[in-house]
């Protein structure tokens, strides 16, 4: 049997549009926590008693069928401290690290479908407030950035937050593109001391790899809102002022070491061109001499006409006389070299052209 990945669901009693008429999962509202779960659990074990003739497939665009087998099943726990409420996800077959759906709502639901929404008024900053909402949470955290979009090479990793979390999704064209969490002053660091936050931290902020450089992230909004500027800290639990790094600061010091850093490499570069240089190193030679010197190969390019041999002398009527007799004497000299006859007048220009 055939389980193709899973429509958004129609609302009930509304008209036939592609946005309006269709629900993710963050919009399907009025189950409790409890039920779902409970449901997840009753498809789980149909599964492992189903004998292997009736297993289902689903459909994965771009990858073909997955087989939904017991061995690819796996419940993670939703929350940090709690495993209360667990979510059934189906893993991939090739990579075991990777999560490939959900169970939510009796269906299967892809990962990119668990984080859409097909309501208008969840755009921008939403404080994270119901349980389908801490469900897109965890998978913007725990699946999207800690399985697919983490580089291999970061060394974080964010675990499951807490169920009273304090966290905001940022909703952008219809899908979570980002989210940050808060520790709100007076929290505590942990739960192995008594210390507690001295003022409001960002815990953790990701934003997804196409929504970035869209001025989602924490420069812009620093260059958008200057007041801002000296009041966000990269701080240490619990935020003593000798625990704080102002962020600006930083951003702007990472800024001149890049500037600081092409230049090295500008400079590079022209060392590295100097033994034998480029048509365009030559050509900026040659446009800085002074035009009152002009060497013989200049000449030469100006040998099929005269006049436009640069020549520093003032104008006068014997100048003109003058280089009226040496244009007519050159015409002479061009017509006895087109016949084989040498031109003595040539090499006396170039001569006066270069001295």
């Amino acid at each position: 049997m055939m389980a193709a990945a899973v429509a958004p669901q129609k609302r009930a009693g509304s008209a036939a549009s592609p946005r309006a008429d269709h629900l993710y999962p963050v919009d399907i509202k009025g189950e409790k926590p409890e039920v779902l779960e409970e449901d997840a659990h009753s498809y789980y074990t149909k599964i492992l008693e189903e004998p292997s003739s009736a297993v289902e497939f689903l459909s994965i665009p771009g990858r073909g069928k997955v087989k939904l087998e017991s061995p690819l099943m796996h419940f993670l726990p939703l929350y940090k401290e709690s495993s209360k409420h667990k979510l059934l996800v189906l893993i991939d077959p090739q990579d075991k690290n990777t999560v490939l759906a959900i169970y939510l709502h009796s269906s299967w639901w892809l990962i990119e479908d668990v984080v859409k929404t097909a309501d208008h008024s969840r755009e921008g900053l939403k404080q994270v407030q119901t349980f389908e909402e801490r469900i897109v949470l965890f998978v913007l955290n725990v699946i999207i950035f800690g399985m697919l979009e983490r580089s291999l090479t970061h060394d974080v990793l964010f675990v499951p937050h807490s169920e009273k979390e304090f966290a905001k999704i940022f909703w952008r064209s219809g899908g979570a593109a980002a989210f940050y969490t808060v520790k709100v002053k007076g929290s505590l660091c942990d739960g192995y001391s008594s210390q507690c936050y001295m003022l409001p931290v960002l815990d953790t902020m990701f934003v997804r790899k196409k929504f970035r450089r869209g001025g989602v992230v924490c420069q812009r909004f620093l260059e958008t809102h200057p007041e801002e500027q000296s009041r966000l800290w990269e701080v240490e639990a619990p935020g003593d002022w000798s625990q704080r790094v102002s962020i600006w600061l930083k951003i702007q010091m990472e800024q001149k070491l890049q500037k600081k850093s092409d230049v090295s490499c500008y400079m590079k570069r022209l060392q590295n061109d100097e033994p034998g240089q480029s048509d365009e190193g030559r050509m900026s030679q040659k446009v800085a001499r002074s035009p009152n010197k002009a060497l013989p190969y200049e000449a030469e390019e100006f040998k099929d006409d005269p006049e436009e041999v640069f020549n520093p002398e003032p104008y006068s009527e014997e100048y003109a006389e003058k280089h009226q007799a040496h244009k007519q004497q050159w015409k002479g000299s061009k017509k006895r070299a087109s016949q084989g006859e040498p031109s003595e007048d040539r090499i006396s220009k170039q001569f006066r052209a270069t001295s």
